[in-house]
């Protein structure tokens, strides 16, 4: 299986960005933590990081023919973006949210997920081990649909 694990804005500056919220671990930690996780179920795992959305869809449309699912972290762009809502449904792809923080304890503003509407389920607050159980929350769902 392949999974295309997409992180949105700001991700990149884990570590350093508000550190009480996110924790000290670096995004080379993630990238690391993801890999490893993905390899132990036996998943392939394709890791991007931008801070733009188009960059975003494009690498979502990308996955179309080359993912069997999509782990995403839209970060900001959670709350604002209807493209990248629309990148999702179009490709169709099995596809799980992740959130490092707990967005339902945050700002009004963080209540709603565009990016989630299109996703089966999200994992929320449980900082790195949110993609962990995506993955294998994605790999679990394909290979039952498939038997």
């Amino acid at each position: 299986m392949r999974v295309l694990v997409i992180n949105g804005p700001n991700l990149n500056m884990l570590g350093i960005r508000e550190p009480g919220v996110y924790g000290r671990r670096t995004y080379e930690e993630l990238t690391a933590f993801i890999e490893s996780a993905a390899a132990r179920i036996g998943v392939s795992a394709e890791i991007f990081q931008s801070n733009h959305e188009g960059a975003i869809v494009d690498k979502i449309q990308s996955a179309l023919g080359r993912a069997d699912a999509i782990v995403i972290n839209p970060a900001a762009y959670t709350h604002t973006s209807v493209a990248i809502l629309d990148a999702l449904k179009a490709v169709a792809l099995p596809s799980a949210e992740v959130h490092l923080s707990d967005v339902r304890e945050r700002e009004s503003f963080r209540q709603l997920s565009y990016a989630g509407m299109a996703c089966a389920r999200s994992f929320i607050g449980l900082g790195f081990d949110g993609y962990a159980r995506a993955i294998e929350y994605l790999k679990e769902s394909i290979e039952n649909h498939n038997t």
